[in-house]
């Protein structure tokens, strides 16, 4: 089953169903939602020569056509390859070229900065709002190209601790495993409702608007292109059964946004959040101020939307005797995926016992996109090894103790050290660098870096700032540089990364 036979139903049944709005206007209908998905999957069809199993980048801010492209390139039997809009070009190319994408949808400024790093084998970047994208709604219709449950819809990028993304292939298959979960596990979704990207289409939002689009639900995409809490909350106004895909720190700044005390939030009907830890104090306060709308999920990029989760009813359940202990952890199993902790041989460990999580069914992977050794030891015994550190407790529901890997989540979005070192390593008179996460109030963490000059040189944050400006999104480069005689390492060389977070006062994992 193609996954754009989602839309094609919701055409059919919910023709005049708001499908997608810009801030508080209506843009397009379901009826008309539907027709331009298939126009553009005639358009890659007939222009472009593109065949079933053929990837199809889309590197755009959230906007109104990102929903009717995604649906395009699925209707056309082809793959989608979303791509975070804020990364670096040289890292968008790098992108474009490892996923052998064939054509690029981009916004103008990404397409103009683009210019210089066009990957081999892409013929294309059409932009839209441009005679080309025009072009593509003038193509006759296409008829919907069959594809099997296994065949490859969406190439999730995700962050590499060495240096380099990889590609999780999610299939046909997987998206209708997350989608169903919604309505099994998240929330009910009406025709009525509608889902508000505040968050990246590329990312958790645009996985959360899959479900909506099954139910004809409509997708309101902020006039910002982003997350501004008064924004949001006059969005929530305005929109009825309005839902939202957040990150924790997208909670607290809406929970703690002056507006918040003259806002009718009546409309909202839920805010999942999920991609970082959450303080039991902040939940509390989000409560209190919003009402039983939140939802936590805990997955990630190769097993989306969700591997745990922790419904509405239990985050109201106050009078549970282990309440507290529930909102800190990351929920229960969803009901169609297996999840373990287990110790370093892959056996199960009992509750209260920490070790790695692991999951399997439907949603997981099928493997990492060209890259045949990454894929066997991320699903080695047919189980997803997440990375992750938790424990289960006796009634199952797990608690996550640590991120392997070092890894830093600011604003939700995951940053990988191993890559910001690289770039550092390029300067000639950097000897040694080690990045970690500090706190911070608004994005949870921020980056900060560790810097040995080489002997007898001398370093300048700006010079620091400006290579990783240059080669790494801004979002990754450091907040802080520390310049240090020497890095603390243990006895075979490797680089304590606890000692530096204890010493200088930046968090422990």
């Amino acid at each position: 089953m193609n996954f754009a036979e989602q839309l094609v139903r919701a055409g059919r049944t919910f023709p005049r169903q708001p499908a997608v709005s810009l801030g508080a206007r209506v843009v397009h209908d379901y009826a008309a939602l539907a027709m331009r998905a298939a126009r553009i999957a005639g358009g890659l069809r007939a222009r472009f020569g593109l065949k079933a199993g053929d990837n199809v980048a889309i590197v755009m801010w959230n906007a109104p056509e990102y929903v009717e492209v995604l649906y395009g390139i699925w209707q056309a039997g082809l793959a989608a390859v979303p791509i975070n809009a804020k990364l670096h070009a040289k890292e968008v190319a790098w992108i474009l070229e490892n996923s052998q994408a064939r054509l690029c949808f981009a916004s103008a400024d990404i397409a103009e900065a683009l210019a210089g790093e066009v990957a081999p084998g892409l013929e294309e970047i059409v932009v839209p709002g441009t005679p080309a994208y025009a072009r593509l709604l003038d193509a006759d219709a296409a008829a919907m190209v069959p594809r099997s449950p296994d065949d490859l819809a969406w190439l999730f990028y995700t962050s590499g601790t060495t240096g380099r993304p990889k590609g999780a292939m999610l299939s046909h298959g997987s998206l209708l495993a997350q989608t169903v979960n919604y309505f099994a596990d998240v929330d009910q979704i009406l025709p009525q409702d509608c889902i508000v990207h505040a968050a990246p289409m590329s990312h958790g939002s645009g996985c959360y608007g899959l479900p909506h689009v099954a139910k004809a639900a409509n997708q309101v995409i902020p006039e910002s292109g982003g997350f501004d809490p008064a924004e949001t909350l006059a969005l929530i106004g305005r929109w009825p059964g309005a839902s939202f895909f957040f990150a924790p720190t997208m909670v607290y700044r809406l929970v703690n946004a002056p507006e918040i005390g003259d806002a009718d939030t009546a409309n909202l009907k839920a805010i999942i959040y999920g991609g970082g830890p959450m303080y039991v104090a902040d939940l509390q306060k989000a409560l209190a101020v919003l009402g039983p709308k939140l939802v936590q999920i805990y997955g990630q990029g190769e097993a989306p939307m969700t591997i745990t989760g922790l419904p509405k009813w239990m985050h109201a359940d106050s009078s549970h005797p282990r309440y507290l202990e529930r909102l800190g952890s990351a929920g229960y199993a969803r009901t169609d995926v297996e999840v373990m902790v287990a110790d370093a041989e892959d056996r199960p460990l009992p509750p209260g016992e920490i070790g790695e999580v692991l999951a399997r069914g439907a949603v997981v992977m099928q493997g990492y996109w060209r890259n045949p050794e990454a894929t066997a030891a991320a699903l080695r015994g047919g189980w997803l090894h997440t990375g992750d550190l938790g424990s289960f407790d006796e009634d199952g529901f797990l608690t996550l103790k640590d991120r392997s890997k070092d890894m830093i989540i600011s604003g939700g979005t995951n940053i990988y050290p191993r890559e910001i070192e690289e770039v550092l390593l390029r300067h000639e008179r950097v000897a040694e660098v080690s990045v970690v996460g500090r706190p911070h109030p608004d994005w949870g963490e921020e980056v900060v870096a560790f810097v040995v000059a080489a002997p007898g040189a001398t370093l300048s944050e700006a010079e620091l700032d400006r290579l990783c400006l240059d080669n790494i999104a801004r979002f990754k480069r450091p907040k802080a540089y520390r310049f240090v005689a020497a890095l603390p390492k243990n006895n075979y060389g490797k680089v304590l990364k606890t000692e530096l977070r204890k010493e200088f006062g930046v968090k422990q994992g």
